[in-house]
């Protein structure tokens, strides 16, 4: 896959991930594909699996926006990167992600392994952990 055929699947990527249509979902990875939503983490396997996993977790609609880009292909190794925000009611950010993209794809054009490095925003994992100090403080759960 060339530079502008995987921009154009991280494209389709971010619209399945907006609509949460099962079918556009699915039409990413190829049947035996792997997902790491942490490159830590035992990989979700095969396509249904991916799906599932997807529907199971939903952000809500309009909650949310990103970007991704391509950064490197090596051989069958492509990376992208990009951001992924998440807004209040208000329109403001409620938190703000960095992210790596690692794949590998199949001649058909299906991601076939997909591992995700996140990096949240220092100001919002701040905010995270003073809102865990006050929880436990307070003796909240």
């Amino acid at each position: 896959m060339d530079r502008q055929g995987f921009q154009d699947w991280l494209d389709r990527y971010v619209a399945a991930w907006k609509s949460y249509d099962p079918n556009e979902i699915g039409a990413l990875f190829s049947e035996d594909a792997t997902y790491q939503y942490h490159p830590q983490d035992e990989p979700e396997r095969g396509r249904a699996a991916i799906v599932a996993t997807w529907l199971d977790d939903q952000d809500e609609k309009g909650t949310y926006d990103a970007k991704y880009e391509v950064l490197a292909i090596d051989g069958d190794v492509h990376v992208a990167q990009g951001w992924s925000h998440y807004f209040n009611p208000d329109g403001t950010k409620s938190d703000d992600y960095t992210n790596i993209y690692i794949c590998r794809f199949n001649e058909a054009g299906e991601c076939t392994e997909f591992i995700e490095y996140w990096i949240q925003g220092r100001e919002f994992r701040k905010q995270a952990i003073d809102e865990i100090k006050r929880k436990a403080i307070a003796g909240e759960d």
